[in-house]
């Protein structure tokens, strides 16, 4: 991409790894492929620098209490837009938003935020008093879906400085070998079993225990083969989300008949292991509850099951209707309808969809075509006079 100046962004974003989940993977990603394009520094939770993209140069805050990390962050972020003066500060998410915001106001820069839905729908008064306005003062707001992009509109958010650049996905370069998945079957005993799998943070907004009570049985009574392998955790620094604990599921599995039909794995982050999963599986069932002030930005989750061949259903709710095709990656389903959740995932266990047609969708999603087109909003993105 041509430029007249090797461009210097700044990033300021509490998710990041070590930290856990699709915000923290996006981060890092955003971080990693805008170095290709420019000099990138960021200012990050402690235990980051570690893990951070080898082009990278990051500075670590205190994770917790969030005051401090916000004010340590404030502090830092200072500190570099004097001595090294950035050209773009960018916001990894609505949270750091304020401080992108007066730090630009310091050394000219371009202020910019990438926000996902709950970025702008967390109920809370403070919040919404002090930091949604500045969504609507920053130079430019990026925006993970089509549904975020509404929402960021129905904030205020001027139309023309608003961009959807959505996340990407790590796509594979072949299939597993079938050893690999046959161990991984003999390991949690899945050998001739029809596999439902769900991957994610166990938070109330996904759904689990609903899908349990739900669609589980009536897909069980169906398909008696049929089990559904949850990976992922309640998660320990996410804010503002509900969880769903374990044991709140397998209380639900037990009361509805279905506990041997319903196997944890944990968390999983290796991406051999996790890979083997995806491919191992008949269908990623994806239910995502409606919640207004909980809004799934994307569902980056199933454009990482279509990378590996395997098809999604879900509720057509939030950024999922951006991120499945309804006949070509899987298909969605009208938001509560849990009967007609259970037939479509029965569909795909009895008649698999094209496998050739799921991955082909996943092609839009790659992380560089997702740094190139953040980038391209940062350069596109003017300063307000």
């Amino acid at each position: 991409m041509p430029e007249t100046h090797r461009q210097k962004i700044l990033i300021i974003t509490r998710n990041l790894p070590p930290l856990v989940g699709g915000m923290e993977r996006l981060n890092w990603h955003m971080a990693d492929e805008l170095s290709k394009y420019a000099e990138v520094k960021v200012v990050g939770p402690k235990g980051a620098a570690s893990l951070k993209p080898q082009q990278v140069s990051l500075s670590e805050a205190q994770l917790k209490p969030l005051p401090l990390f916000l004010l340590i962050s404030f502090c830092k972020a200072l500190w570099l837009v004097v001595r090294w003066r950035p050209d773009v500060i960018l916001a990894g998410s609505g949270l750091t938003a304020p401080i992108a915001w007066l730090a630009s106001k310091v050394c000219g820069a371009r202020s910019v935020a990438y926000l996902h839905g709950f970025d702008i729908t967390v109920k809370n008064k403070l919040y919404q008093r002090l930091w949604t306005p500045v969504f609507r003062n920053m130079n430019r707001v990026i925006v993970n879906s089509t549904a975020t992009k509404n929402l960021a509109l129905a904030a205020g958010v001027h139309g023309a400085n608003v961009t959807i650049v959505y996340p990407g996905v790590n796509l594979p370069h072949a299939p597993q070998p079938e050893q690999n998945i046959t161990a991984f079957k003999t390991l949690h005993r899945l050998i001739d079993k029809k596999i439902l799998l769900s991957v994610g943070r166990l938070t109330t907004r996904k759904g689990l225990r609903e899908f349990v009570e739900l669609a589980l049985p009536s897909i069980v009574q169906a398909e008696p083969n049929a089990i559904l392998v949850v990976i992922g955790e309640v998660p320990k620094n996410s804010l503002g989300a509900g969880i769903q604990t374990v044991e709140s599921i397998l209380t639900q599995a037990e009361l509805s008949g279905v506990s041997d039909h319903i196997r944890f794995l944990g968390l999983i982050t290796e991406k051999v292991q996790l890979a083997t999963a995806y491919e191992a599986a008949d269908v990623h069932v994806f239910p995502v509850r409606h919640i207004p002030d909980d809004p799934e930005g994307f569902g980056m989750v199933a454009i990482e099951a279509a990378a590996h061949g395997l098809p999604t259903v879900a509720f057509a709710t939030g950024g999922i209707v951006d991120a499945v095709r309804h006949g070509e990656s899987g298909y969605l389903v009208e938001k509560n309808n849990y009967s007609e959740l259970s037939l479509y995932v029965l569909q795909l266990l009895q008649q698999t969809m094209a496998e050739k047609n799921v991955l082909k969708f996943s092609q839009n999603f790659a992380w560089e075509q997702f740094g190139e087109g953040v980038f391209k909003a940062l350069l596109e993105t003017e300063i307000s006079e």
